[in-house]
């Protein structure tokens, strides 16, 4: 059978970066292929070429066998490639229709009038196709992320896709609206449609794709079966070498200086009476459900969202937190969970971003920057936390999701911060950076900083934590002790609903460090 997708020996280059060197890959129709790799591999550059979001250096395209070229995004979509970004790409005050077949409206009255009954019409038969139960009138803005998703992939079945790339597609969906999407994912396959899954998440590829292709560095490393190959073997072939798994050792920091006290946060119905202590060299760990209020807690005692009641305590010394600036006068740090928007300056070199909180210190005469102090703060950062990057005066937005990370740990380091904020540290980024990033919390923790880690991954959460905090609905519903505590403890304080009782509280929090 002819591949409907064949990539041979395809090559890109932008500024000082080789992104793809002789890069292959190979989409069936009717088949769900996963293509993974760290973060920098190449991986997402790969799709674009495919998808004319940017030009090929070198190599050729075919579809069907017949040689391409694709120097646009609206030359893919006539060739039936569509991709689904991981940032989506929707018009929130705009109806799902509207946002399906915009600048495509079925129009009527000798096309001078939007035919709206036509269009939603339209958009009622994708959702049909799908077995997706949707308005087509609802505006997007009120639909759920994963909704959104599904709206995204109808817009580009609306150019009749022979081909669909999913970049990281259930980077904030739950696991019943993961399922959903697997649903419809099968129902593709059985019409023809070939799927290109970027994910890290393999759990998530062991269930739905049929090959994974793996990439390193810019290069094609080799494609297995998925069903046929395990794990460790996929995790070899992404980062060249074994990593081990080893579990944070637990010691007993009862006796550390509490550094953060909150008692009794309260705001509007997010917020419900949360109090927890934090001490010097800890990492506590904040587990719970998506909307259990973990990063409004976070948000919060950093000054970004206003309290209704509570207190702050850092040191000994109350403290009144107004705005993010108070926050880092005290010595606190907030990774956000949303890097782009909230903790870079993607725009702006790597030596900018890292001295922004601490710009002050880098002025002469309160006027003049001290270039020559940046890049050798920068420096001394980029090798300290092992930046990628080909200098400190590469654009942030030309590096990947890990490394990226590591810049916005690097500018609070550099801002001194004893208190660090950790909102979803590994979202979005591959293994080997997950592991580095591991290594580089243990390492923080070790030199007395005090870290919290807001986290939906389970297995993160045990791993890296010296105690466990849970919420569930804008309440903490229990603390445990990261030695012996399971998914299935967690899970239950993470499920707690407003009705738990005093003695049930007191029976899950048994044992707490605090």
């Amino acid at each position: 059978m002819t591949p409907l997708v064949t990539i041979r020996d395809l090559d890109k280059s932008f500024p000082g970066v080789k992104a793809l060197k002789k890069a292959r890959f190979e989409l069936l129709s009717g088949e769900v292929h996963a293509l993974m790799g760290e973060n920098g591999a190449g991986k997402s550059t790969l799709m674009k070429v495919l998808s004319g979001i940017y030009r090929k250096d070198a190599g050729e395209i075919c579809i069907e066998g017949v040689p391409v070229d694709i120097p646009s995004p609206r030359a893919a979509q006539d060739l039936g490639i569509s991709i689904i970004h991981q940032e989506l790409n929707l018009m929130n005050d705009l109806t799902a229709a509207q946002n399906i077949y915009i600048g495509r409206e079925p129009k009527r009255a000798m096309g001078l009038l939007l035919d709206e009954e036509a269009l939603n019409r339209a958009a009622a038969e994708i959702f049909e196709r799908m077995h997706l139960k949707l308005d087509p009138r609802v505006e997007v803005g009120k639909l759920t992320v994963a909704k959104q998703q599904m709206v995204e992939i109808a817009k580009a079945l609306s150019f009749r896709s022979r081909v669909l790339i999913m970049d990281e597609p259930t980077a904030a969906l739950n696991n019943a609206e993961i399922g959903e999407l697997f649903s419809i994912i099968r129902k593709l396959k059985t019409e023809g449609v070939g799927i290109v899954y970027i994910s890290h998440k393999i759990d998530e590829l062991k269930e739905i794709s049929d090959r994974v292709t793996i990439m390193r560095d810019g290069e094609y490393v080799g494609t297995v079966s998925t069903a046929t190959t395990s794990v460790d073997t996929i995790i070899s072939m992404m980062v060249g070498r074994s990593l081990t798994e080893t579990k944070t050792e637990v010691p007993d920091l009862s006796s550390h200086d509490v550094v953060l006290e909150v008692r009794n946060l309260h705001r509007s119905n997010v917020i419900l009476d949360v109090s927890f202590k934090l001490r010097k060299g800890e990492i506590l760990g904040f587990a719970g459900l998506m909307g259990a209020g973990r990063t409004e807690v976070a948000r919060a005692i950093f000054g970004a969202d206003p309290l209704d009641d509570g207190e702050i305590i850092v040191r000994g010394k109350p403290v009144t937190i107004r705005s993010p600036q108070d926050a880092v006068r005290l010595g606190i740090g907030y990774l956000s969970e949303d890097r782009k928007r909230f903790g870079l300056a993607t725009g702006m070199d790597v030596a900018a971003n890292i001295v922004m909180p601490c710009l002050s210190r880098f002025l002469s005469k309160n006027i003049f920057l001290k270039t020559r102090a940046i890049r050798e703060t920068a420096r001394s950062y980029i090798r300290q936390l092992r930046i990628k990057t080909p200098s400190d005066a590469q654009e942030v937005r030309f590096l990947s999701g890990g490394n990226q990370q590591k810049i916005v740990i690097a500018k609070w380091l550099a801002r001194d911060c004893e208190i660090l904020f950790f909102d979803e540290p590994t979202r979005g980024i591959d293994v080997g950076a997950k592991n580095e990033i591991y290594k580089l919390l243990n390492t923080l923790a070790a030199q007395g900083r005090a870290i919290v880690m807001i986290s939906s991954e389970l297995p993160e959460i045990l791993r890296m934590s010296h105690r466990i905090a849970v919420m569930c609905e804008g309440r903490l519903t229990g603390e445990l002790p990261a030695e012996g505590a399971s998914q299935e403890d967690i899970m239950r304080l993470a499920t707690q609903r407003h009705s738990l009782t005093t003695n049930t509280l007191n029976a899950a929090t048994r044992g707490s460090t605090t």
